[in-house]
This record gives structure tokens, C-alpha cells and sequence, in this order.
């Protein structure tokens, strides 16, 4: 039908243009949401760089003031100490194993008394060195107290040279203290106790290997202390580096913060590739049936119930992992007849695993609804041609749909990731929120560890450290990371649909 000049008067009354005002208001807007989005940039990074500054005044006072030093003798101390808790472990696993067969109680901890009396005394042969620990803590602790007060009232600061002649001095104690640790340690493990408990001996083989690792480690840590020089000067690339690549976050310690990203990047990369593990399969799989297979009943309830699921507050899937999914998942893996599987049965209810399921259910809306309409966008005469050439409606799907709309579906995955891993509350909440590396020389057992995320420690720490603090901006450099994170994802799966348009164009 042709429009008549009448009908274009009755579309556009007397003096307004529809154009121009949609163009200003649409455009208005999409300007506004620029500026905002610039805004945003520009304070993460006014907040955020300031931390590298502050870091490395930070990591020049940790060795000016010896606590450089001391940390050499806590790291063996640290080192003995976790030999003790591994002892602990081992007493632990042999008594679940005695009241699984139904010992008595008693009975079991009679049996591993000898065992007892060996872990006792070796956590005592480090006590010499823990006392020597806490004499040298005392003395570099005094020398950095020093050292911010002059930093923070602009005075001239002490001479860490003097003031570390006591706390240097304390290395020949500290020689006699670990040859001593040594003996004591070495005729310890020659009478280590036989046990009449099946797997035992395996466990304290590997005891006394680690054992004797750590004997062997001291001469590497008296050559650290006697090269180390309190005036040799910190590089301005330690203070990236020691963010980018160290393994602590330890922030409001008295002795001192450490802000090593390193272990929340591997946290929430570890969750979010255990979503996507679980995510892909089944979010790519219904899209495939609902787009090719499924009638018009089976997509009329199957689609509007998956992409449901994004409507769920992530508070509230948070909220049910807690309650429910990691005490749910803890009590199938004590199940007898799965003690197979590597890290069965699992310790702790809140961990990697239980978050990552949790943000599969979050990611699956986004990664079938993008996979659907790559599916869809195929062009219909690919299928007809194959169909044609008499292939079955599998083969159609498998040789030519998905292939022809693989870059689409990789860009929905490549979303769905960025989802995941941008991710706040179900983190938080079922993630176990350890600041640790995982031990992956557990193998698959390491995705039931608990881990933190770079988005948990942000909403857990923001919104209690002071403004303009160090602490205060590495929490911004968090963002900031995560920010370039999300960008590249982003972009990648961009660069992927335009890609994909073409190829379809």
C-alpha cells in the first residue's frame, strides 16, 4: 500500500520531526553511558596506581628494618610447623580408619600411643629455634616501628645499619639453634614407631622424606642470612611484580601486609573453569535440541525455564549452597563405595567445587540463549543442501550446523566465562574464602580445596580499610586486574561474532 501525503501528516503531526528527537535522545543517552563508563575508568585507575608507590616504600622497610632477615628463620619455623600438623593429619586418618572397623575408642588411641609420643617430641625439637624466632621478631619489630614514625612525620630516618648490629648479631645463636634442630631431627626419624595399622607405613615413608627435605634446606637458608645485605636497594619493578606474582595476601598484621594477587587470580580461574566444565556440555547440548530436535511444546517449556534461571538472585543460589549443595556433596563423596575417587571424602562442605556448580547454574542461561540463536543463524540452505544429499538430521547437526556455527557458540562460552568470572556473592559465600594456592599436586583432588576469588576479597575487605590506604588501593589494583580481565574476554568474543557474521554474510 502507498502512503498518501495524508497518511504521512496524520504519522507526523504539525510541527515535530520523529527523527530528529529519537536521534537526540537515543544519542544523548548512549553519550551519557560513555561518560559514565569514562568516569568509572578513570577513578579505578586515580585510586588504583597509587598502590605501587606506597608498596614500594612498603617492601624498602621490610628490608631496611631486618624483617627481610627474621622471615628466613620464620619460613624454617613455618616449615617444621607444618611437618607437625601433618603428623596430626596422619593420627587423625589412622583413628577414623580404627573406629570405621569398630575399635574401641580407647582401644584405637592405645594403639597409637607410641605414635603420639613421637609426634610430641618431635614438635618439641623446634622449640629452641621458636624461642630464637621470637627474640629476633621483637628486635626488627622495634626497628620498623622506628622507621614509620619517621616515615610518617617526615623526620630523617634512623640508621637501619646500627640498629640492626643486635638483631645480626643473634646469627651464630641461630647456627648452634638449627645444628642442634638437625641432630636431634635426624635421631628422631631413626626411631620412627612401627604401627600394627594397615597404611600406615606408606604415610610416614613419605613423612620422613619431607622430614628429611627439611633438614637438608638449612644450609640454603644460613647462606640466605649471611648474604643478606639490609642496604642493598629494592627495584621500582618489585613493587609490580611482588602484586602480579607473589602467593601472600596478608593485610592488618603486625608484622607485615603482603599483597600478592597471585592466589586469588588462581582461585577464581580454578572456579571458573570448573563452571564451565559443567556449563558448556549442558548449556551447547539444549541448545542443540531445542534449535534442531525439540518440538514446538518441548521449546515452548524447555526455553522459557533455562533462561529463568538468570532471573535467580545470586544471593540466593549463594544462600542454598551453603545450606544445602556443600553439606549435600560432602555426605556423597563419605559414601563407602565411592573412597575411588581422588579427594573422596571431602573435608571441607565450602569449597572450589561447590562454588563452581553454583555459577554453572548462573552461566547456563547465557551460554544457551547465545548458542541458539548461533544455531538459528545458520542459513537454512546448508541444512536443505544436506539433507538433500540424504544425510539424517544427526549428521546434518554434527557435519554441517555446529561447524558453521562454531564461532558463535565460542563466543558464548567465552561470555559465559566472563560471567563466571566477574562473579560476587555465590563466591563469597561458598568458596571457602582461603587466601592460598591450591596444593595441585593432589591432582583433581585440588578443585575440592577451599580457595578466594579476586571478587570476594573486594566486597569482603572495601568496605572496612581506611581510604587512601595501601590496603585501600591494592583492593582497587584487584578491580583494576579484573577489569583487564573481563576487557580481553570481551573483546575476544566480540572479535569471534564479527568473525562469525562475516563468515555467514
Amino acid at each position: 500500500m502507498i502512503e498518501t501525503a495524508r497518511d504521512k501528516q496524520f504519522l507526523r503531526p504539525r510541527g515535530l520531526r520523529i527523527d530528529p528527537l529519537m536521534r537526540y535522545y537515543f544519542g544523548s543517552n548512549a553519550l551519557l553511558s560513555l561518560v559514565v563508563l569514562i568516569l568509572i575508568t578513570v577513578f579505578l585507575f586515580r585510586e588504583g596506581f597509587g598502590f605501587f608507590p606506597q608498596n614500594l616504600r612498603n617492601l624498602r622497610l621490610y628490608r631496611q628494618a631486618g624483617l627481610e632477615y627474621v622471615d628466613i628463620v620464620r619460613a624454617r619455623v613455618d616449615e617444621h610447623t607444618g611437618l607437625s600438623r601433618y603428623l596430626q593429619a596422619i593420627r587423625q586418618k589412622e583413628i577414623n580408619r580404627l573406629l570405621a572397623e569398630h575399635v574401641n575408642p580407647g582401644q584405637a588411641v592405645e594403639r597409637l600411643s607410641d605414635f603420639d609420643r613421637f609426634s610430641g617430641e618431635f614438635d618439641k625439637t623446634a622449640n629452641d629455634l621458636r624461642s630464637l624466632l621470637s627474640d629476633m621478631t621483637e628486635m626488627a619489630s622495634a626497628i620498623k616501628e622506628k622507621g614509620g614514625k619517621a616515615e610518617e612525620s617526615g623526620a630523617v630516618s634512623p640508621d637501619f645499619k646500627t640498629e640492626l648490629v643486635p638483631l645480626l648479631g643473634s646469627f651464630p645463636v641461630y647456627q648452634k639453634t638449627s645444628e642442634k634442630l638437625c641432630r636431634d631431627l635426624e635421631d628422631l626419624l631413626a626411631r620412627i614407631p612401627a604401627q600394627p595399622v594397615p597404611g600406615f607405613e606408606p604415610s610416614m615413608e613419605k613423612f620422613k622424606k619431607l622430614a628429611t627435605l627439611y633438614i637438608a634446606g638449612f644450609p640454603a637458608a644460613e647462606a640466605k642470612m649471611k648474604s643478606w645485605n639490609p642496604l642493598l636497594p629494592v627495584p621500582w619493578y618489585r613493587a609490580v611484580s611482588s602484586f602480579l606474582f607473589g602467593r601472600d595476601w596478608i593485610t592488618n598484621s603486625f608484622w607485615q601486609d603482603f599483597f600478592g594477587v597471585l592466589p586469588l587470580l588462581c582461585g577464581s580461574v580454578m572456579i571458573a573453569v570448573i563452571a564451565l566444565s559443567i556449563a558448556v556440555p549442558f548449556g551447547v547440548c539444549s541448545a542443540v535440541y531445542v534449535s534442531e530436535f525439540a518440538s514446538i511444546h518441548e521449546q515452548r517449556l524447555i526455553k522459557p525455564y533455562i533462561e529463568f534461571i538468570s532471573a535467580i538472585p545470586s544471593v540466593v543460589l549463594g544462600f542454598f549452597g551453603v545450606a544445602m549443595l556443600g553439606q549435600t556433596l560432602r555426605m556423597i563423596t563419605q559414601i563407602s563405595i565411592l573412597s575411588w575417587v581422588p579427594g573422596f571424602p571431602i573435608s571441607e562442605r565450602l569449597n572450589a567445587f561447590t562454588a563452581g556448580v553454583l555459577l554453572a547454574i548462573m552461566a547456563i542461561p547465557t551460554i544457551f540463549t547465545l548458542s541458539e540463536d548461533a544455531l538459528n543463524n545458520v542459513p537454512r540452505g546448508f541444512k536443505e543442501a544436506s539433507y538433500a544429499l540424504g544425510a539424517t538430521r544427526l549428521q546434518t547437526m554434527a557435519r554441517i550446523v555446529i561447524p558453521s556455527s562454531l564461532s558463535g557458540i565460542l563466543s558464548a562460552v567465552l561470555l559465559g566465562f566472563g560471567r563466571v568470572i566477574g562473579e560476587t556473592m555465590v563466591v563469597l559465600l561458598c568458596a571457602g574464602n582461603r587466601i592460598a594456592i591450591p596444593d595441585f599436586t593432589q591432582g583433581i583432588a585440588s578443585i575440592f580445596q577451599p580457595v578466594h576469588t579476586m571478587t570476594g576479597i573486594i566486597a569482603q575487605e572495601l568496605g572496612e580499610v581506611p581510604r587512601g590506604s595501601i590496603h585501600w588501593r591494592a583492593l582497587f589494583m584487584v578491580g583494576i586486574l579484573l577489569f583487564f580481565l573481563s576487557l580481553i574476554i570481551n573483546y575476544i568474543a566480540q572479535h569471534i561474532v564479527r568473525k562469525f557474521k562475516i563468515s555467514i554474510g
